[in-house]
């Protein structure tokens, strides 16, 4: 069984973070025809994707039998009708006419400028529904998207380096195009590709070489382009093409998910991304008779234990890296099963809280055994190797569920257009952090320190996020009452502006009251929010409030890539050369009373919580250290 840290309720836990290596990422010089930055990797990945059903039991081995994937709803919205008048539609963006009506299209179109619209139209995928049709004997639709993908052959000869489009849709029109030979096999019934569709095993053929050149690595780009290669050697019979891409595929689950089960990608989206990727590969290889052996297998059943703590209690992965909102998905006979049904169905996991040496905090107060489901706590910390992939410079910063709805949120994901606001959200200014005003470092954060207790949860994280500057965040979980207590402290070499920022959603109306009060609340619920800036080692300082501001960007929450909201961020302020600010956010019905007192005992600082008619006494120590006492 491998090393693991991953604590239950009952177990004190002190984690040694492990460091990953640094994944390369390709980079070259691309002519861009959007104007901008080259993507850094495929757009999301959950956007309107079908989950994957789990991976069957082996069956007899099969030779040269390759499953054709799917389109990943990109074709849902790109009806037969739409592809004979050549008309395209992907995200927001309308339905644009990008041909002249007999399937030759206008490559370098990109009404919206962006990037994902033009790597999607150079996939190919958006032909999915006339490929299907194809299949069928539709020949009409295999004469359009046949004129399309061969009009794409045309337009972009080998090699099309030199456009990112097309370079990043490489392995997903490898998909297309396979999909598409067996279309015409089985839409003409014959059982020996006609001689008039020879450009489509050439093409096959540069995409293989493509693909074999131009390997991104152990990430989920590297996955998808081992896949597509071992799809070609599968199609076409070429050992060679599949031995390389098995090989590929062996060596990198090693890094694209580890012992643990996080995923290298920094991103929960993209960790349950990665699950259905890695099934596809057992799947692939199984089909086309080799043994996918046993590391991908057990690398995946740990990702599934991840996943599951990672669900918070309104079915959700919490909105880390390049996440959109994204519901787990409730494999059956997996421990997400449960997770994902929100305790309807499957079996209860019994593990409460998970450290991830990959740098990844999960808690929750339960699993339902004593209240609903929707009604736990739930909370996500980051920490970890320093940024990466599709990771967000969101070290130490927390999010939080409670009493069935989000309480503290994370920005989100802006999409990949390089503007300011994917700037934003992956900046430190998007999360619940204590952010320095200098700083641009995206460094690596120690969990120096936890104590996994009953009712309570204390960490301790430690990083440096700017030349001569030092930062120490404290957070203390609690169970009834469930509230979150948060010590941030930093010190720097010269004067700083440091502040304390807490995202609130974006239907919440907060109401400030003094230096050290906040309510938040949506009109009418029946559940509210109280920040609490209370004094330590430091006179506490205004409450700022921002929302929706663009000069500079903040108050904003991305629940999708195309749906930006103003949300509140509250503030809690401090200049000079160190910063000690204590915060407490308490959710609770909204009738409720919250009220604080504090007294010093010693070198300790207790701080009397009476919260919904529970009163509860947290100490403080010098040092930060902080526990529930009652």
């Amino acid at each position: 069984m491998p090393a693991r840290h991953l604590r239950t309720s009952s177990t004190p836990a002190r984690l040694a973070v492990a460091l990953l290596g640094t994944a390369a990422v390709f980079a070259t010089a691309l002519i861009v025809p959007w104007g901008g930055s080259t993507p850094e990797a495929a757009p999301d990945p959950t956007r309107e994707r079908t989950a994957e059903p789990p991976t069957a039991p082996p069956g007899p081995a099969r030779v040269n039998t390759y499953t054709c994937t799917p389109y990943s709803g990109i074709a849902r919205p790109n009806p037969v009708a739409n592809l004979l008048k050549d008309t395209y539609t992907w995200g927001t963006t309308p339905p644009t006419k990008v041909g002249d009506g007999t399937g030759n299209i206008d490559w370098r179109a990109n009404p919206a400028q962006n990037p994902s619209w033009y790597m999607w139209l150079h996939s190919l995928r958006w032909l999915g529904q006339g490929i299907n049709a194809a299949a069928k004997g539709d020949q009409a639709a295999l004469q359009r998207v046949s004129a399309i993908a061969r009009d794409w052959v045309t337009d972009n000869p080998y090699s099309w380096k030199s456009d990112v489009g097309a370079y990043e849709s490489t392995m997903h029109r490898t998909n297309v195009l396979i999909c598409l030979r067996q279309a015409v096999l089985s839409g003409l019934h014959v059982g020996k590709l006609p001689l008039t569709y020879a450009w489509l095993d050439k093409t096959l053929l540069d995409h293989a070489r493509f693909l074999q050149e131009n390997w991104s690595g152990d990430w989920n780009h590297g996955t998808d382009e081992s896949l597509a290669l071992f799809g070609i050697g599968c199609t076409l019979g070429r050992a060679d093409l599949k031995q390389l891409a098995a090989g590929r595929l062996t060596s990198a689950i090693k890094t694209s998910i580890d012992t643990q089960g996080s995923t290298n990608e920094q991103s929960t989206a993209y960790a349950q991304f990665n699950y259905a990727l890695w099934g596809r590969a057992i799947d692939v290889l199984q089909q086309c008779g080799v043994d996918p052996g046993t590391t991908i297998m057990a690398r995946r059943r740990e990702l599934a234990k991840w996943l599951a703590l990672a669900t918070n209690s309104l079915g959700n992965l919490p909105q880390l890296g390049d996440s959109e909102v994204v519901r787990t998905v409730p494999v059956t006979g997996t421990v997400l099963e449960y997770a994902g049904t929100l305790g309807k169905q499957g079996i209860r996991p019994t593990q409460r809280v998970g450290i991830f040496d990959a740098g990844y905090i999960f808690g929750r107060t339960g699993w339902g055994e004593t209240r609903a489901f929707t009604q736990e706590s739930t909370y996500s910390i980051r920490f970890g190797p320093a940024q990466k992939l599709h990771g967000h410079n969101d070290h130490t910063s927390v999010t939080y569920t409670s009493h069935g709805r989000d309480i503290l949120v994370d920005g989100g994901h802006a999409g990949y257009k390089m503007d300011g606001w994917r700037s934003w959200a992956k900046s430190q200014f998007a999360h619940n952090e204590l952010v320095v005003q200098s700083a641009s470092g995206h460094p690596e954060t120690k969990l120096v320190r936890s104590a996994i207790k009953p009712t309570s949860e204390f960490y301790e994280l430690n990083d440096s996020p700017g030349a001569g500057i030092d930062r120490t965040r404290g957070v203390l979980m609690l169970k009834d009452p469930d509230l979150m207590v948060v010590l941030d402290r930093g010190t720097s070499e010269a004067d700083e502006n440091y502040s304390t920022l807490w995202h609130l959603p974006a239907d919440q109306k907060v109401v400030v009251s003094g230096n050290d009060w906040v309510v938040a609340r949506k009109p009418g619920d029946t559940v509210k929010t109280t920040l609490l800036q209370i004094p330590f080692q430091q006179a506490t300082t205004p409450i700022e409030v921002v929302s929706g501001q663009q000069d500079p960007i903040q108050g904003w929450h991305y629940r999708t890539i195309d749906q930006r909201l103003a949300a509140p961020v509250v503030k809690f302020n401090r200049t000079g050369r160190s910063a000690s600010i204590l915060s407490v956010i308490a959710p609770t019905r909204s009738n409720a009373v919250v009220s604080y007192t504090t007294t010093q005992r010693g070198s300790q600082l207790l701080v009397n919580l009476k919260v919904d008619g529970v009163t509860t006494t947290i100490s403080i120590s010098e040092n930060g250290t902080m526990q529930r006492i009652k």
